[in-house]
């Protein structure tokens, strides 16, 4: 399975990301890995979450960074669970890569058993019909929500 998470910059999609990551190391048997291009959220992520800084890797276009997940997946058969957050710091990609990486991902996510969740800076109204399946939109907390959850 792939996923996108989409949503507006400052949706919340990252803490989506870290949240689900950590939902799933507590509650699965595999192994999960979260893709990032710092290592900011070391101390936010669960410690058994294996945390990649992907800007060691030189990563520069679809081609090399679906190498690299496979790299991942290489090295541990039981990752169960990818998550893929400042994708745009990696490399550049557009509406037509999402498409092409999504039809990548999926073959190797169907053989090996791996599931991605990759965040994107796209609404779902921007993307066409074919990619809108493979979507997650995150919408952003209303300011009045938190203020009531806090008090």
């Amino acid at each position: 399975m792939v996923k996108f998470i989409l949503g507006a910059k400052g949706t919340g999609k990252t803490k989506w990301l870290i949240d689900s990551a950590n939902r799933d190391k507590r509650e699965g048997n595999g192994n999960i890995a979260f893709v990032d291009v710092d290592d900011n959220h070391i101390f936010t992520l669960d410690y058994d979450v294996r945390l990649i800084n992907a800007m060691e890797f030189k990563i520069s276009n679809i081609e090399s960074f679906y190498g690299f997940l496979c790299g991942i997946i290489s090295r541990d058969y039981d990752i169960e669970k990818i998550y893929v957050d400042g994708i745009y710091k990696i490399m550049d990609i557009g509406v037509k890569d999402l498409k092409v990486l999504m039809e990548k991902l999926e073959i190797i996510s169907k053989k090996f058993g791996t599931e991605f969740f990759i965040n994107v800076d796209y609404v779902l109204e921007d993307l066409p019909e074919e990619i809108k399946e493979y979507c997650i939109e995150i919408e952003p907390i209303a300011f009045e929500e938190v203020v009531r959850v806090n008090a």
